[in-house]
């Protein structure tokens, strides 16, 4: 994949917004445990980069995909794993459905004001009894008259806190578990809405996650995202730009994990010299190094056949997958050759070290990934069959 003066532009941008905005106030966010996403997330609408790639006529730049892995990529240099993440939700979970299916109306009442940042999105698929398992959730919602009436619950919602409102999955009938699901946009002020306290996190500490509640939450039915029943499709077209942004979001954080350690290991001395002269050390980060290299040529490849519109589900899983092993091989071996240092809360390794192990948990299990990949390769039992999905 090939970058214009324009990505590059894109590119300095976004660092210099990084160096004077956030990296000054990461460490006392991540001591606080939240960031201030409507703060934040104003100043980057007001430079555009929450509509990336949505339509001008919504406050959209109208760019193809490869602008927003040049962002997502830019915004691994933030000190911490929790602002990437809120600003992935923003853009590449709770809004791409919207953007392609949402009624013209939905996109100027809710579309429009998250691309400017003046509203928070959030992602609601996940529930205390599915996960991965997307099939499975048990939230429902039943059209009475000219609305939906929502119940149930939403699990480890991030920005849910702070947010504005809910791209929301749910059951809209009783027919095959692929078929019943739609999607909702949901107020997090209507009435039956209830957000929990903040869940206190290993890792990601500066973003905001709780659990939602719906009790008979009733939304008029134009607040649905496009075709009833078509949810369950419009959710996984929405988990390829997720995996692709994760995996991009994370190269350059990988990278100044190693950085770091080089730095470390050239100023520690032990027995007599430093410790990168060691050949292991010096040999094993090279070897990460050019791991880090492998998984962005991944993400490119991706992104150029996404941009060409071509189904990138198998691409985007192995580098959703590959990315997150690579952030525990990375940040674990590192963490090794920081040695007692490294068993330190507040350095930038033991941060990555939990910040970065959500990647093999968070859109996608590890193990979900190598059940999709393995269909595509015709290797996976059908369903049904013993050692089968279901």
């Amino acid at each position: 994949m090939r970058f214009t003066d324009e990505h590059e532009q894109l590119r300095e941008s976004v660092r210099r917004f990084i160096e004077k905005e956030v990296n000054p106030h990461v460490d006392r966010w991540e001591e606080e445990g939240m960031f201030p996403a409507h703060e934040l997330f104003r100043k980057m609408g007001e430079m555009g980069w929450l509509g990336i790639t949505k339509p001008p006529e919504y406050g959209g730049m109208g760019l193809d995909y490869s602008f927003e892995v040049v962002f997502a990529e830019e915004l691994g240099l933030i000190r911490c794993g929790s602002i990437p993440m809120a600003v992935g939700v923003q853009t590449d979970m709770a809004t791409p459905a919207l953007a392609r299916f949402g009624s013209d109306e939905l996109k100027r009442e809710f579309l429009e004001p998250t691309v400017r940042g003046e509203l928070v999105a959030c992602i609601g698929v996940s529930e205390p009894g599915a996960g991965s398992d997307v099939a499975s959730i048990k939230t429902r919602a039943v059209r009475k008259g000219d609305d939906y009436v929502i119940n149930g619950t939403k699990m480890w919602i991030t920005n849910s806190v702070q947010g504005d409102w809910v791209c929301l999955l749910a059951n809209t009938s009783d027919g095959p578990k692929h078929k019943n699901k739609s999607l909702f946009v949901v107020p997090l002020k209507e009435k039956g809405v209830t957000v929990s306290e903040k869940f206190e996190k290993i890792g990601m500490r500066s973003s905001d996650t709780a659990q939602i509640f719906f009790d008979d939450v009733r939304i008029p039915a134009r607040y649905r995202i496009g075709e009833e029943g078509m949810g369950f499709i419009y959710q996984m077209m929405q988990f390829q730009e997720e995996r692709m942004f994760a995996a991009a979001s994370v190269l350059k954080k990988l990278e100044y994990v190693i950085q770091d350690t080089i730095e470390y290991t050239r100023e520690r001395h032990a027995f007599g010299k430093p410790l990168i002269e060691n050949q292991y050390i010096h040999y094993r980060l090279s070897e990460l190094q050019t791991e880090v290299e492998a998984l962005r040529s991944l993400v490119y490849r991706a992104c150029e056949a996404y941009v060409s519109g071509e189904d990138v589900t198998l691409l985007a899983t192995m580098a959703k997958l590959k990315a997150g092993r690579l952030c525990r091989e990375v940040t674990d071996t590192c963490l090794q050759f920081w040695g007692g240092m490294g068993f330190m809360w507040d350095n930038p390794v033991s941060r990555a070290f939990r910040d970065l192990r959500l990647v093999s948990i968070g859109a996608g299990a590890d193990e979900v990934m190598l059940s999709i990949i393995s269909k595509y390769m015709g290797i996976a039992p059908r369903e049904g069959e013993k050692g089968g999905e279901t």
